[in-house]
């Protein structure tokens, strides 16, 4: 034993054991419901050199009595290794025990008694102070009845259950009720390892301390553990006798190929070769890798084993850092930076992979999506939307979500705002750039009630302009979708003035046949709006050439102006705007005018390429000219994900971005640079935030405000892309229109939503130019 344990009564010195321990007693062996048909006593080397037990016995006796029974040992302990020894049977049926190391007759109580493990073979007279008698290597009292144990006795065993020392036998304290946990059992004999001595190979040791296994590529065996799920193609296993570091995990996924054929609660051990597999494949190359045994040999050692608890995530357990996902990598976590899971939340999920964790009624912090998953938050998040979401800032990437995917169990239609009842139990997995719990059983989902918001309906006077991405929007789409489009136009937007409309196809969507008109998209959704009661609305726009504008292949999406003129809104035409034939502003004695209306900005500069060109239109409003530039920016595919092994990550089509800002700066520098109070309207899906460059490159000078910089914190956000809830679109003004009292309002109507027409929430301005 290690050091002394003070017992309440008096100071008592218990017997050194430094190497060998009884590391599992188990007295139900062949009772009714038993796994085993023996009961055994098992043993552990949790020193650095061999020990001959040659000459040594296990001994047992009643719960109070004096009279002990022995048998003899031989042989030896290399360390990490068990020993094991096989008792008597009962006269029920159950499992027969690994091949033993020692064979005794000794029936032993399912319950309650004494094992110690002497040096000798001279059994002993004791009742009581046993643990510290001459020759007594170690000592167990098992049971509220022992009257002897160290410090105090485990808590009572039954016909299915063992008393099992902690560490994998490693632990050592000198309390027997500290040291050991009642669960199920899981015989080991000499040709397993284990625990913390001897340099014995654990999960926790293939896992080590960062994104890589240091042992990658090295074969192992005897690795114990017990499988916690199963997949398709291998099974997911954790050790049930954890070690005090949170930053290794204790668990591992088993590469099959195949479905396996082990059982959940199957104790095992597993050899084979350490490998990192990046997930994903060619097209996942900026994927952390996950670590798994490949190549397995696995032996089922039990059933029926109690699953290790799962790590709570969250208050009450492991806080998850809520700001930084890595700050110390410089280019690749997996090679460089400190390891460090209290202040980096990549480093978090990471020395949690493979293993059961729970959230306690989590927080949906994004819609269920198509493919299954829900992201999720522990309650008490910080910088929550005020609708539930969370809103990811310039120095907040929201290190704190995860998804559940549906990879085990169903996952359940969800909405931001709603909770996941009770505990949301399952193994931490990682794909698609994310961390993913793989829930167990389906969760529970309790609503959070967000209904679609309405904006107010313009006042006489004020122009209402509004921008909306209606994602792929062409002729084959269904109905509802058209139907559901105009009834948020009509009912929640209240029948703007004018809408920017991005992501508006071809007549015949993604069929790649040189089609590039959409008058047949524009008709269908206008007849649409009328029958919801909007009123009539015109549309103006310029075919793009075909194929040159990205999005979906075939569909040449583009901006379109949707506008009525009951109000007081015209538009005005100046032919010649073409897909290749830049617009330009007109000095007329002061006034600026486009050189065409419907027209498109730079069309050739390099920054458009493979991108859609903004549309600008001149219109007037009882009068008075206002300009308006759409805009739909490049967006961010090809971005590394935020927990991608690159670190930081790297946004490569941000420059893009960055030049189309600059071009659409100038077009709208030149207006002002005529009127300084012209009434300039720039807005649509910038695919950047309201804290991104490409922001601060439009509003350069003043010349534009945006207005999702004017909204508090907790209310920017137009989409949710993996539970961050962000600025991508925008509706920036003029000087002399930012000067006037207007109204600005994201309309909260689908992002939020499982059930959604868009993944974009569109977004209106009611200006007053009386």
């Amino acid at each position: 034993m290690v050091g002394a344990l003070l017992a309440p009564a008096q100071g008592v010195a218990y017997a050194a054991s430094a190497d060998v321990v009884v590391s599992q007693v188990y007295g139900g062996g062949g009772n009714s419901g038993a796994p085993y048909t023996n009961d055994f006593i098992e043993l552990y080397n949790r020193g650095t050199s061999t020990v001959s037990i040659a000459g040594w016995s296990v001994q047992y006796a009643s719960a109070t009595g004096a009279t002990w029974s022995t048998t003899p040992l031989s042989g030896s302990i290399a360390p990490g290794h068990y020993y094991l020894v096989k008792e008597a049977a009962g006269t029920g049926t159950g499992a027969a025990l690994p091949t033993p190391d020692a064979t005794g007759t000794i029936a032993m109580s399912a319950t309650a008694g004494k094992v110690a493990l002497v040096t000798n073979s001279t059994a002993l007279t004791c009742s009581t102070g046993c643990a510290t008698k001459t020759g007594v290597r170690d000592f167990v009292g098992y049971g509220s009845t022992a009257s002897s144990s160290e410090g105090s006795p485990t808590g009572n065993l039954s016909n299915t259950t063992a008393a099992l020392r902690t560490g994998g036998g490693a632990t050592d304290t000198d309390n027997n009720a500290a040291d050991f946990a009642v669960t199920a059992p899981g015989p080991r004999n000499s040709s397993s390892s284990g625990g913390g001595g001897g340099g014995a190979t654990r999960i926790r040791d293939i896992q080590g301390k960062g994104h890589v296994s240091p042992l990658n590529g090295s074969p192992v065996s005897a690795i114990p553990g017990v499988v916690t799920a199963k997949s398709g193609t291998g099974f997911w296993m954790q050790d049930p006798q954890p070690d005090a570091d949170p930053a290794t995990s204790e668990a591992v996924f088993v590469y099959t190929g195949s479905a396996p054929t082990v059982t959940v609660a199957d104790s095992v051990t597993v050899g084979g070769t350490v490998s990192e597999f990046r997930p994903g494949g060619t097209g996942g190359t900026t994927n952390l890798t996950t670590t798994e045994i490949t190549a397995p040999t696995v032996t089922v050692v039990s059933s029926g084993a109690a699953l290790p608890a799962p790590t709570v995530v969250g208050s009450g357990g492991r806080v998850p850092p809520s700001a930084v996902i890595e700050d110390d990598a410089t280019g690749d976590v997996e090679n460089s930076g400190t390891f460090d899971p209290a202040s980096d939340g990549i480093d978090f999920w990471e020395s949690m992979e493979g293993m059961r964790v729970e959230i306690d009624n989590a927080a949906v912090v994004g819609p269920r999506t198509s493919f299954g998953e829900i992201p999720v938050v522990p309650p008490g998040s910080t910088t929550r939307t005020t609708r539930g979401g969370i809103v990811l800032q310039s120095a907040d990437a929201n290190p704190e979500r995860v998804l559940l995917d549906d990879v085990l169990a169903a996952t359940p239609t969800a909405d931001v705002g709603d909770t996941l009842t009770g505990a949301t139990t399952g193994v931490l997995d990682y794909s698609f750039g994310n961390f993913k719990l793989l829930p167990t059983s389906s969760p529970t989902v309790t609503a959070g009630g967000i209904a679609p918001e309405s904006t107010a309906a313009a006042t006489t006077g004020e122009m209402a302009t509004a921008t909306f991405n209606v994602e792929n929007l062409d002729p084959s789409d269904p109905q509802t979708k058209f139907d559901g489009l105009a009834g948020q136009i009509v009912g929640n937007l209240k029948s703007p003035d004018l809408v920017a409309l991005e992501e508006v196809q071809d007549n015949n969507g993604v069929t790649d046949n040189g089609t590039v008109a959409c008058d047949q998209t524009m008709a269908k959704l206008i007849s649409a709006i009328t029958a919801a009661g909007g009123p009539s609305y015109s549309f103006r726009q310029i075919n793009p050439t075909n194929d040159a504008d990205g999005g979906e292949p075939g569909g040449n999406i583009r901006q379109v102006f949707l506008f009525r003129t009951d109000r007081g809104l015209s538009f005005v035409d100046r032919a010649g705007g073409t897909a290749t034939t830049a617009d330009a502003v007109v000095n007329t004695g002061g006034v600026p005018s486009l050189k065409y209306s419907p027209g498109r900005i730079d069309p050739a500069n390099s920054a458009f390429s493979a991108s859609r060109k903004p549309l600008a239109g001149e219109f007037t409003w009882n009068g008075r000219p206002v300009f308006v530039v759409a805009n739909h920016f490049n967006s961010k595919g090809g971005d590394d994900p935020l927990f991608g092994h690159a670190q930081p990550p790297a946004h490569s089509s941000e420059t893009q971005r960055h030049n189309q800002a600059t071009a659409v700066k100038s077009f709208v520098d030149q207006i002002l640079a005529v009127d300084a109070n012209a009434s300039v309207i720039v807005l649509g899906d910038l695919n950047d935030f309201e804290f991104s460059q490409t922001a601060d490159i439009l509003t350069a000078g003043n010349s534009l405000v945006d207005l999702p910089r004017t909204l508090p914190a907790a209310e920017r956000y137009t989409y949710d892309y993996e539970g961050n809830s962000q600025v991508l679109d925008h509706i920036l003004l003029s000087p002399g229109l930012a000067a006037k009292a207007y109204a600005y309002d994201v309309v909260h109507v689908n992002s939020e939503f499982a059930n959604q027409l868009s993944d974009h929430d569109p977004q209106i301005v009611r200006v007053p130019l009386p």
